[in-house]
């Protein structure tokens, strides 16, 4: 889909990156440059840098980069006209009429209107004679008509084309039902409602969207999956959603309690827990945690108390081991039931306990490190000399990784006591775990130093260097033009075929376009490329050239002269290429120069 070039540099120049990003991220101004931690990947070190010059940002650690656009493709998860139109809206700025269109952003519109008649539709049901069962389903597991209708619960009636008849009947195409995975067709081609006989919780973003749709089932004697979910669509994927964090955000309680279920979460804002989300399934993941940081930095997790809960929790630990986030474990006793102790989850613990008594356990959470500690002790017989050996070894590891100096030592110190060894023992054991970590950390990277021309190669092997030399000149063409295109005559220096690299041979034209047309603006390339092009220039860009303008001119010869040889050798004889390369070589070893021609 094409925008007239003047309305996007218009919007790029009333969206300036560093006001977009920072209210994502927290920058902090390092001369020219702003830097952070990266909201794509968890670290604690920043990594991530805006650089206002040029409209643009960069990750070095994984490598993301482009414009204002392709930040908030990226963040939002939005198509490129989506974005597009929310950056308009942000700067108050008018969208004009669209050249062409691919149709993606029709189909998500019409998808994202046709969920919420769909969750009308099935909030009509519940309060209708349908909807008696589902009715009666909210009373066994006592959750109060205000509080089904503030998550607008719904019900799906025990039929096979209710839904697909009414949305019809509102104007929606099979065509688009079945993209919304509302609907879905047997083997014999017939089209049939996906969710039937099922309690429906509809999946709201923090934007107020309805992406799609969660079905518990209410009847016992069902043979059916016991949870169903809207499968991955164009407006839903499970990985960038969290039920109830669309609520949650506006509680006044600190921090967000992540549980598993749904039912949870509806029962936890009942008893006056509004701050209580689900993370779609009980693995965490990173596009979570990037959602989550945009309204806090202290998490309590509370999944369940059976083995996939633990596990879960483990998961989600190590997940959120290398970010700020200050974590919390509630881990939920197991109830007595006939003599025998049975997990329970977040909402079995408020129906039998009540709201007072997982107030008083919230305020008792152990940090994320306490529960991991006291899980490892639970994998050695404490009372056995190879039990705590193997106990301390493990400790020592785990207890490696942590990069607080205090904290290490706070912990180590209560290992030892659990262990029933010296203290002085079990940090003789940290320290030389800690060392072992640093020689394989200095080994590896030690290989990647080795392996230069690997490390020059882009990530995606569809944009992979066949030949790198030329490939390399490429790239300081790219940068000199960025920085200093007074250097370059008024004629294109090298056709787009000349390049050995098509990726470059397209950025060098792009770049070449648009200072034949009043400037160059990297920011208005992000409808022309993919966001991991764009993250590869961004990455070329931040490589060091010349601030010298003598020293750019003669850097620019030498890059054309190198790409220059290096296109007249593809029609060269084999042999002749396979001598030249030797007396390189040969010229290198013993400390020669050559200028590859």
């Amino acid at each position: 889909m094409a925008f007239d070039q003047r309305f996007l540099d218009e919007l790029a120049a009333r969206n300036d990156i560093v006001d977009v990003v920072g209210s994502y991220v927290g920058l902090q101004p390092r001369g020219s440059e702003y830097w952070g931690c990266c909201p794509f990947h968890s670290e604690k070190t920043p990594s991530f840098h805006v650089r206002p010059d040029q409209q643009m940002y960069y990750c070095f650690g994984c490598k993301k980069g482009g414009g204002v656009i392709g930040f908030i493709m990226e963040i939002e998860n939005l198509s490129y006209p989506d974005a597009v139109r929310f950056l308009a809206r942000r700067a108050n700025i008018p969208v004009p009429e669209e050249e062409r269109s691919d149709g993606t952003t029709r189909l998500r519109s019409r998808l994202l209107a046709l969920n919420r008649d769909a969750a009308r539709f099935f909030y009509t049901q519940l309060h209708s004679p349908e909807g008696a069962a589902a009715m009666d389903y909210l009373r066994q597991r006592r959750i109060t008509k205000r509080n089904a209708t503030n998550f607008g619960l719904g019900a799906a009636a025990d039929g096979w084309d209710r839904l697909l008849n009414a949305m019809q009947e509102k104007g929606y195409t099979l065509a688009e039902l079945l993209a919304s995975g509302l609907v879905v067709k047997n083997p014999s081609g017939r089209a049939y409602d996906k969710f039937r006989n099922r309690l429906m919780f509809p999946i709201v973003d923090v934007r107020g969207d309805v992406l799609g749709f969660g079905g518990r089932i209410i009847d016992k004697n069902d043979k059916g999956a016991k949870y169903m979910n809207t499968p991955e669509t164009v407006v839903y994927s499970k990985r960038r959603v969290l039920y109830g964090l669309n609520l949650a955000k506006k509680s006044k309680r600190e921090g967000i309690l992540l549980v598993e279920g749904n039912i949870d979460v509806v029962m936890l804002h009942q008893a006056g827990f509004d701050n209580a989300c689900a993370s779609m399934g009980t693995a965490l993941t990173q596009e979570q945690l990037h959602l989550l940081s945009r309204y806090t930095k202290d998490l309590i997790l509370c999944y369940d108390n059976d083995e996939a809960g633990k596990a879960a929790t483990q998961k989600a630990l190590t997940l959120l081991g290398n970010t700020d986030f200050r974590v919390r474990v509630l881990e939920l006793p197991k109830r007595l039931v006939d003599g025998q102790y049975v997990k329970q989850d977040a909402d079995d613990f408020i129906k039998f306990q009540g709201a007072d008594a997982f107030e008083n356990l919230l305020s008792g959470s152990e940090s994320g490190m306490d529960f991991r500690m006291a899980q490892l002790a639970a994998r050695f017989d404490l009372g056995d000399d190879q039990g705590r050996i193997g106990y301390a070894a493990a400790a020592a590891a785990l207890l490696a990784s942590v990069p607080s100096a205090v904290e290490r030592e706070v912990y180590t110190v209560r290992a030892a006591e659990t262990a029933g060894i010296s203290a002085e023992a079990l940090k003789l054991e940290v320290r030389r775990a800690m060392s072992q970590k640093a020689k394989k950390e200095w080994r590896e990277q030690e290989k990647r130093d080795l392996r230069p021309v690997a490390a020059a190669q882009p990530r995606e092997r569809s944009m992979r260097y066949e030949n790198m030399r030329s490939a390399l000149a490429e790239e300081g063409l790219l940068r000199l033009l960025t920085l200093d295109d007074a250097i370059f005559g008024t004629e294109m220096p090298l056709a787009e075929s000349d390049f050995s690299s098509p990726l470059l041979g397209r950025f060098f034209t792009a770049l070449w376009q648009q200072r034949c047309n009043g400037g160059i603006r990297i920011a208005a390339l992000d409808g022309q490329f993919s966001a991991d092009e764009l993250g590869h220039l961004a990455g070329v860009l931040q490589k060091p050239e010349s601030s010298d303008h003598a020293a750019r001119e003669k850097a620019l010869r030498d890059y054309l002269a190198i790409i220059r040889g290096e296109t007249a050798k593809q029609g060269e004889d084999p042999l002749i290429t396979a001598m030249r390369k030797r007396r390189r070589y040969q010229s290198d070893k013993d400390g020669g120069s050559t200028d590859g021609n």
